[in-house]
């Protein structure tokens, strides 16, 4: 059963894997995600992936990162990306995005997208809360992130660009042209540039994003 909702380990930091094609397919631990201090200093955000590989937060095409927000107040501000939030933990925040009307983001809410160079606050629900954030750079990348709660099966075909699935709560396997491996909480798929179908399953109820990136024509 799968419920969406729409908006062998390792030992390296990144696994590249060639599984019977030529497509780049990489397992990123989350013990090899980095840490770093939010835009504005006013926290840590730890960082899953970024395109091109090194780049400088204002220098991506693309970035995936966590951000464990403590305390009310404003966003870092990215001018010419789109930004997409999901809450991973906690009981959620409310957004008040360019002077709009308060917009409330749960546990189980859609991912909402919205523009990261408008001045955005943030106001806590209760307590502490870890969201995900996808950013992109506007005219560049298009993202579509879904969040899946897998029990069962979830069968995936790869587009061109990037595809992703990050696990936020409990466990998967990935099969792949005979091939499989095992994603813990916070590991992350990452498939280049398209590639055969993939199958995530789940003998108990696992938790999941979905994320698709596609380079503007």
């Amino acid at each position: 059963m799968i419920s969406p909702s729409i908006a062998p380990r390792s030992t390296g930091s990144i696994c590249r894997a060639y599984w019977g094609s030529t497509e780049l397919i990489r397992i990123l631990r989350a013990a090899d995600h980095k840490s770093m201090p939010w835009k504005n200093g006013g926290g840590v955000t730890t960082e899953i992936v970024v395109h091109p590989e090194g780049s400088a937060l204002d220098a991506f095409d693309w970035r995936v990162s966590m951000a464990r927000v403590e305390s009310d107040g404003p966003f870092s501000a990215f001018p010419g990306i789109d930004r997409t939030l999901a809450v991973l933990e906690g009981a959620g925040i409310s957004l008040t995005i360019g002077g709009g009307e308060p917009v409330l983001l749960g546990r189980e809410s859609a991912p909402l997208t919205f523009p990261a160079d408008e001045p955005t606050q943030g106001a806590l629900a209760a307590g502490p809360i870890l969201d995900l954030n996808v950013m992109v750079r506007r005219g560049s990348v298009r993202a579509s992130v879904e969040r899946h709660v897998v029990s069962g099966t979830l069968d995936l075909s790869p587009e061109t660009g990037w595809t992703l699935v990050l696990v936020n709560h409990g466990s998967a396997l990935l099969r792949h042209d005979g091939s499989v491996e095992n994603l813990d909480a916070r590991d992350c798929l990452l498939v280049e540039d398209g590639g055969p179908p993939l199958r995530i399953e789940a003998s108990e109820a696992c938790e999941c994003y979905i994320i698709r990136l596609a380079r503007d024509a």
